[in-house]
């Protein structure tokens, strides 16, 4: 750890003029869009608002102009980011797609991946999940247990993913698995590939969550063939490829910003004249989002400039998540609307959606025993 992971670092001001963009695309595409809705903020799916979105270039913004790009900085999608979910835009089917896939396939892929996908995503037109966790594994990326095999000039791979986002409406995964038996080293002998999960030998399962809506997925492979097309980066290091991945999924403002529907429908209930405890509460939520915010902007910086800032995204997610599950508990102690499901009040509406949506914040991006070992880490402390 440094003093300077967390140095302030202002939004350039190329970058803010972004923020009247994208705000004027949400007045005319969410106008009619209610609170309930808004509540699955980067959850939310919706492929043809993700295509509109990148017909109006504001997806794939730090992507190279060859691909459709409007090669940008870092912060220039942060505030485009930021403006999302804070308005709860449905953004999920493009989202890990605009946010890691693109980025890691500009940096490790080949050329002919490059051509192949990335202008789909800069369009919103082409979805990717994750494949990282596994049943057995959780967010111990280390003990993973899918393996990719040698055939020929490809690979036959097996093994199961789990938590996979959206994984049953996107197209293909983006999946860490062993090439090479483990050894001393725990990290080594794994690589990424590109899977499509139409493939044969694929099999995609939802996980239903309490609300009763299909976020997560199970995934299995069964003798699923890869062609040498299919390899992302160098074989063998796909940890390493990984870690920079994660530091784009974890530091960005959806790491803190997933309830503030709940926190707009919260002031609307309360009023203009709140008492001293609802006051006090929600200017203390105020400050905790003023100091995430400029943490991650941090980050983003850090990004920019093209350092790796694992342990100050692995804060921003822990200390942001916190925040999100604690939400619900505030809202119910500031007033008296009690949640309800499928009527009453906006307010009270989004707020059952979400205490029961919550307890998945800190399970997506990384467990939080899992990040707090990288910060013990980055203390000295293991």
């Amino acid at each position: 750890m440094r003093l300077t992971d967390f140095a302030y670092a202002p939004i350039p001001a190329d970058a803010e003029v972004f923020r009247r963009e994208v705000r004027d695309f949400l007045s005319r595409e969410m106008r009619d869009i209610p609170p309930i809705q808004r509540a699955d903020s980067w959850m939310g799916y919706d492929a043809e608002f993700s295509r509109k979105l990148g017909a109006a270039g504001l997806i794939g913004i730090t992507m190279p102009k060859r691909f459709g790009g409007r090669e940008a900085g870092a912060f220039a999608r942060y505030v485009i980011s930021e403006e999302l979910l804070a308005a709860g835009a449905p953004v999920s089917a493009h989202w890990i797609a605009d946010r890691q896939s693109a980025p890691l396939l500009l940096h490790f892929g080949t050329p002919a991946q490059q051509e192949r996908y990335i202008p789909g995503i800069v369009r919103g037109e082409t979805y990717f999940g994750i494949g990282m966790s596994e049943p057995n594994a959780g967010s111990d990326l280390a003990s993973i247990g899918s393996r990719a095999v040698r055939n020929g000039d490809g690979w036959v791979l097996n093994g199961r993913k789990i938590w996979t986002t959206n994984a049953h409406r996107s197209h293909y995964m983006i999946a860490l698995v062993r090439t090479e038996a483990q050894a001393d080293d725990r990290h080594g002998g794994m690589s990424q590939f590109i899977i499509d999960l139409q493939a044969p030998g694929v099999t995609v399962r939802p996980i239903r969550d309490l609300t009763g809506a299909e976020h997560f997925n199970e995934i299995f492979f069964d003798d699923v063939a890869l062609d040498p097309e299919a390899l992302v980066g160098t074989e063998g290091k796909g940890w390493a490829q990984v870690m920079a991945e994660l530091a784009f999924e974890r530091s960005g403002p959806e790491r803190f910003l997933s309830s503030m529907t709940l926190l707009h429908t919260l002031v609307e209930e309360i009023g203009a004249e709140p008492d001293s405890l609802q006051a006090f509460q929600i200017g203390r939520i105020g400050a905790r989002l003023m100091a995430l915010r400029a943490m991650s902007l941090s980050v983003t910086a850090q990004l920019d400039q093209g350092e790796d800032p694992a342990w100050a995204a692995s804060c921003v997610k822990d200390i942001g998540t916190a925040l999100e599950q604690e939400m619900p508990e505030i809202a119910q102690l500031l007033s008296a609307s009690e949640p309800r499901v499928d009527s009453g009040s906006d307010h009270q509406q989004v707020l059952a959606y979400l205490t029961q949506l919550a307890p998945c914040f800190s399970l997506r991006g990384g467990t939080r025993e899992i990040l707090r070992g990288i910060l013990a880490r980055g203390l000295g402390l293991r």
